[in-house]
């Protein structure tokens, strides 16, 4: 079985298992990733890091893409929510 480690996205703790990325946490903590221009909530939509919709901020560093980052012990990801 995977190792569990934690995660903090927008506050909240997530637990996820090692080898997880952060648009999977972002999902399991019921958050989405950014907030379009129009208001309309944005997530992960190609999955290859290509469409920039899964940017979130990550341990202070914005605009990176969540569907190409591994979690790490501690990590902490905020959204545009």
């Amino acid at each position: 079985m995977p190792e569990q480690i934690a995660v903090t996205v927008n506050g909240r703790h997530v637990a996820v298992s090692s080898g997880t990325t952060v648009a999977a946490a972002v999902i399991l903590a019921g958050a989405h990733c950014r907030t379009s221009i129009s208001g309309e909530p944005r997530g992960p939509l190609c999955g290859m890091g290509i469409c920039f919709e899964c940017r979130v901020e990550i341990d202070g560093q914005r605009h990176q893409r969540s569907c190409q980052i591994v979690c790490s012990e501690g990590m902490q990801v905020s959204t545009s929510e």
